[in-house]
């Protein structure tokens, strides 16, 4: 199994070096059957166009949650200014007096 591993390693790097990335792509492929399994002779023949890389977010938590979005119209609250945070508006000089 390792053997055929790496013999498609090195037709893979093989085909990247040629700039091939279709047979790129196909020795990747069989290299993951592999490793997931396969017989190298199932690997061989396995028909690969229709698998595609899963996208992130396509499945797992959070992935059913709709995106917010605000009524028309609607503007955010102004940010605090944090120069006057924690003072008191009515005056009154210190405290603690």
């Amino acid at each position: 199994m390792t053997k055929a591993i790496e013999a498609l390693r090195k037709r893979m790097q093989a085909a990247v070096d040629t700039l091939d990335f279709e047979e790129a792509r196909r020795c990747r492929d069989q290299i993951n059957l592999l490793r997931g399994g396969a017989a190298p002779e199932e690997a061989e023949q396995a028909d690969l166009s229709g698998i595609e890389r899963q996208q992130p977010g396509a499945m797992g938590l959070g992935t059913s949650q709709q995106r917010m979005t605000p009524p028309p119209g609607w503007k955010p609250p102004p940010k605090p200014n944090p120069m006057t945070k924690g003072r008191s508006s009515r005056g009154g000089g210190e405290r603690g007096r």
